[in-house]
């Protein structure tokens, strides 16, 4: 089994959600209009911190001065960074059957002792995912020996706001068994065959698991496709 900062999210808001979309795959991926401006926004990121003198996509010239602020830090500079290791904590290939845990970072900075990890936000800071730029600092440390300390912020894009946060390395082996912990429970719904749904004021207006008894607004409809 591997995992991501999104899937261990999913299954602790509802094992029921996180067994139908991610491991039945019993519907089809959201493709929402701000799901395709978030990955329209990340790819513009993307370019531009590979080549700053290449002009941004007009439609999001206000990441620039953002971009720009992290830019002028010394060290290796990598985009969409993609970080995965085994259940050792070994790094691997992102594609490896060994992958245990995974996370993409939007930006990461490494320089010497130091390294700097973003991650672009387009919603709202209302509950900010610190145990993500948690995750990401540590797949970091597996990934640079030398780093012993990591500067992480969520960075709002469209608020203009910055939730910030530090991972020391000598804090990394308790915050991995913080995440172990996690993902026994997980395991241990695989071993039993249990996915409980977890009612959340998400059920009616936003979850899309039609056949769960706790959607009511949809639990009388067909499943397409079913």
């Amino acid at each position: 089994m591997k995992w991501s900062h999104s899937a261990l999210k999913m299954f602790k808001n509802c094992p029921r959600q996180y067994y139908e979309l991610r491991v039945r795959k019993s519907y089809p991926k959201d493709n929402t209009e701000k799901m395709l401006y978030g990955k329209e926004l990340h790819a513009a990121a993307e370019a531009y911190i590979r080549d700053p003198h290449r002009p941004i996509d007009p439609r999001f010239a206000f990441l620039q001065p953002i971009i720009n602020a992290m830019l002028t830090k010394k060290g290796r500079r990598r985009a969409e960074l993609e970080l995965a290791v085994t259940r050792d904590l070994v790094p691997c290939a992102w594609d490896s059957q060994h992958v245990w845990c995974m996370g993409i970072v939007d930006l990461a900075i490494v320089d010497g002792p130091l390294a700097w990890v973003v991650d672009w936000k387009t919603g709202n800071e209302k509950y900010p995912e610190r145990d993500q730029l948690t995750l990401m600092s540590l797949l970091i440390f597996a990934f640079y020996p030398e780093v012993e300390v990591v500067n992480s912020a969520l960075i709002y894009v469209l608020s203009n706001s910055v939730i910030k946060h530090k991972v020391r390395r000598e804090e990394a082996t308790g915050l991995w068994w913080k995440f172990r912990e996690d993902v026994a429970r997980i395991e241990a719904a695989f071993a039993s065959g249990t996915w409980n749904p977890q009612q959340s004021g998400l059920c009616k207006r936003h979850c899309k698991v039609l056949s769960c008894e706790l959607n009511g607004k949809y639990f009388d409809k067909p499943i397409e496709g079913g």
